[in-house]
């Protein structure tokens, strides 16, 4: 398994989150070694969350579960890509992906 320099991120990698089949852009999180381990165990993605300071797995209040295809790892070996088979909506707006908007502020069709 490919190991990653955690401390140099503050304890932190970057996880973009994608959809497996259509390919959307759903979010992005960041994962620690502990919520990395969590993700590989269970099959369902696992974040450190940064406001909160814990992890938590994607869809434990919301019920939107992440259930984890993949994970691959960029060529500097500092970003996780996850390809996940979404249980309704990612974003906690309650949008299918947290990109909803424009940089303008307009709302895109999801």
């Amino acid at each position: 398994m490919i190991e990653f320099d955690f401390e140099k991120n503050h304890g932190l990698i970057p996880a973009i989150v994608q959809d497996s089949t259509s390919r959307q852009v759903l979010m992005l999180a960041y994962m620690s070694k502990a919520s990395l381990e969590r993700t590989l165990a269970s099959g369902l993605a696992c974040y450190y969350s940064r406001s909160r300071q814990e992890l938590w797995t994607k869809g434990e209040t919301s019920g939107h579960y992440q259930h984890v295809e993949a994970i691959y790892v960029d060529c500097d070996a500092d970003t996780l890509l996850l390809l996940v088979r979404q249980e309704g909506a990612a974003c906690h707006t309650g949008h299918q992906s947290c990109f909803y908007r424009t940089i303008k502020g307009e709302e895109s069709d999801e």
